[in-house]
């Protein structure tokens, strides 16, 4: 979780979340018009520049967010009261329990929690924050693209051309229509995995066509004012190698809730998107109390919390 996380906050725990440190700067995001397989909300491109951070290695597994979902009720007792405080939290929303059985008989050990709900991966990171004293959330779009190129310029990480997907991508093509362990391909640059394929990740930002054309340069992000549409990265085991270039959008949709049979629809779940899950940053520069606590009001406000 990062060389200065108390080492009481996984004494109840023997899991860990592998962090890559990433050095802020520059960066070019966006697809340039002819590279194929673009859409129209990949432009313009643009400068754009991020500060450092901590991205999670590899998706975040099934055993990771069962301890979330299972906790001890008593967690907020366990928690240390000055962590809480700092970081603005004075409980966590408890996930519901799956009502279904959400790998869809994929495989649970060692493979990325799936079918999540942005509501839900937030509520991850919050949880996660108040347990370690540190603050972490969801990258933003441009996170997550700086991430993924990993300064490189081209279409994927691993070049132009898609000739090496199979050796650093899950996808369509090659997924046998499953998902695979975390960290079944190679890695890129910077050693993160899955950044293309496998399993599709949620950022921070709403979904917006034409966000590019007026995006400022300083750590962009464009914050939600609607539940839907909501951004998505890096393709899955279910797209085309083309929807896990480093430049490609997801935006989400309230037909992920297709086939949900609870009433009212779960916050928790999307049963008819078994695609979508995450990975989660940390901030190198540790945020003040009071912009925390504005962050998990604003980011939370339109699911009612």
């Amino acid at each position: 979780l990062g060389e200065d996380t108390p080492a009481s906050a996984q004494a109840d725990t023997a899991l860990d979340i592998a962090m890559v440190p990433v050095t802020g700067g520059s960066f070019t995001m966006g697809s340039p018009e002819d590279e194929p397989g673009r859409s129209a909300a990949e432009g313009p491109r643009h400068e754009v520049i991020v500060d450092d951070f901590w991205m999670g290695q590899y998706e975040i597994n099934w055993q990771q967010y069962n301890v979330f979902v299972q906790r001890d009720a008593n967690f907020n007792k366990l928690a240390d009261p000055a962590s809480l405080k700092a970081l603005a939290i004075d409980g966590v929303t408890g996930a519901t329990a799956p009502y279904m059985e959400m790998s869809m008989g994929m495989g649970k050990e060692g493979y990325p929690a799936i079918n999540l709900t942005q509501y839900a991966a937030l509520n991850y990171a919050r949880w996660l924050s108040a347990r370690t004293g540190q603050f972490y959330r969801l990258p933003t779009e441009a996170e997550w693209e700086y991430a993924c190129r990993a300064g490189t310029d081209s279409a994927w990480s691993f070049g132009a051309l898609a000739t090496q997907a199979d050796d650093y991508a899950v996808h369509k093509g090659n997924s046998g229509g499953k998902y695979a362990t975390t960290g079944s391909r190679q890695p890129n640059p910077w050693q993160l995995y899955d950044m293309h394929g496998n399993v599709a990740e949620w950022t921070m930002d709403q979904f917006a066509a034409d966000y590019y054309a007026g995006s400022p340069a300083d750590n962009p992000w464009n914050r939600p004012t609607t539940l839907y549409p909501r951004v998505a990265r890096g393709g899955s085991w279910t797209h085309d190698i083309n929807q896990a270039r480093c430049a490609a959008r997801l935006p989400s949709d309230p037909l992920w809730k297709d086939f949900d049979p609870q009433i009212p629809r779960s916050l928790w779940w999307h049963t008819s998107a078994p695609f979508i899950g995450f990975r989660l940053v940390r901030p190198r520069v540790q945020p003040s109390a009071e912009e925390i606590r504005n962050y998990w009001l604003e980011a939370l406000d339109d699911y009612g919390n």
